[in-house]
C-alpha cells in the first residue's frame, strides 16, 4: 500500500518524530494509523531504553504553584543545548503538572510513559531527577536560569516571605538552617584549621584566643541560614527577619544542575 504524504503528515502531527520514523511506521502497518501510533510508542520505549546509561548531567529545574501546593523538579538530559530545547522545557512543564497532580510516586508510574517519546524525538537520554511536593499556607519557590531551585515552607509569614527566604538560598547557599543542626565532627574539624592558622602569627596568646573565637563564629555565620545577612538588607540576619515576621523555617530543599 502506498503511504500518502498526507498520512505522513497527519502522523508526524501527532508526535513529532522525523518525517522517515512516521513515513517507516506507516508501511510497518500498512497504513494503519492507530498501528502506526502503537509502533511509535514501541519505538520510542526502545530507543530511551538503549540511551538509558548514558550520563543526563544536564538539565532544568521546575516549580509550579496552585491551590496551596508547590511541585518542584529536575528534568535531566545530555546537553546544556536540549536543555533548552521547547521540547524538553514543554516537557518538564508537563511532568510537574503531573507531580502537583499525582505526587512523586505517581509520577513515577507515568514518566516514561511521558518521556520515551520525546527521547525518540530528540535524540538524548532524559531522566526525571529529584521531586517534591509541598503544602502550605506559607510556602514559595525561587527557580533561577532553570539550573538551581528552592522551595520553602514557613511556620507563620507569608508565601511572598517564603519566596524572598528561598531566593536567598538559591543566592547564599548555606549548608544549615541554624548552628544546633552543625555537626559535632564538623565544628571540631573547623577549631582544628582554624587554630592551625592562628597558631602560625605571633600573637599573645590572649589574642589569639579571641581570633580563634572570631574566626570561628565567622565561618559558622557564613554556612547557617539564620545566621546569614538576608540579600535584600543586609541590616538584619535571616533569623531576625523571621522573627520579625512571626515565622520559622519548617522546611527547604534546594536542587542545583551543575
Amino acid at each position: 500500500m502506498a503511504i500518502t504524504t498526507e498520512q505522513v503528515k497527519e502522523l508526524r502531527e501527532q508526535t513529532g518524530v522525523s518525517v522517515m520514523q512516521c513515513k517507516k511506521a506507516l508501511e510497518e502497518a500498512g497504513g494503519d494509523m492507530e498501528k502506526a501510533l502503537i509502533l511509535l510508542k514501541k519505538k520510542s520505549s526502545e530507543i530511551a531504553l538503549k540511551k538509558a546509561d548514558r550520563l543526563a548531567s544536564d538539565g532544568t529545574i521546575v516549580s509550579i504553584t496552585r491551590d496551596g501546593k508547590i511541585a518542584m523538579l529536575e528534568l535531566n538530559c545530555e546537553t546544556d543545548f536540549v536543555a533548552k530545547n521547547e521540547d524538553f522545557t514543554n516537557l518538564a512543564v508537563l511532568l510537574s503538572e503531573k507531580l502537583l497532580e499525582l505526587g512523586s510516586e505517581g509520577l513515577v508510574l507515568v514518566s516514561e510513559e511521558l518521556i520515551s517519546p520525546v527521547v525518540q524525538k530528540i535524540g538524548e537520554n532524559i531522566k526525571l531527577g529529584k521531586t517534591i511536593v509541598v503544602e502550605g499556607s506559607s510556602i514559595g519557590s525561587y527557580v533561577h536560569n532553570g539550573k538551581m531551585g528552592v522551595v520553602v515552607s514557613l511556620s507563620g509569614g507569608s508565601g511572598e516571605l517564603a519566596k524572598d527566604i528561598a531566593m536567598h538560598i538559591a543566592a547564599m547557599k548555606p549548608e544549615f538552617i541554624s548552628k544546633e543542626e552543625i555537626p559535632a565532627e564538623t565544628i571540631a574539624k573547623v577549631e582544628e584549621i582554624s587554630k592551625e592558622e592562628i597558631e602560625k602569627t605571633d600573637k599573645t596568646e590572649d589574642i589569639k584566643k579571641k581570633m580563634l573565637e572570631g574566626k570561628i563564629s565567622s565561618y559558622f555565620k557564613e554556612i547557617t541560614l539564620l545566621e546569614q545577612s538576608f540579600i535584600k538588607n543586609g541590616d538584619i540576619s535571616v533569623g531576625q527577619l523571621l522573627k520579625n515576621s512571626g515565622a520559622n523555617i519548617v522546611s527547604y530543599e534546594m536542587y542545583r544542575i551543575g
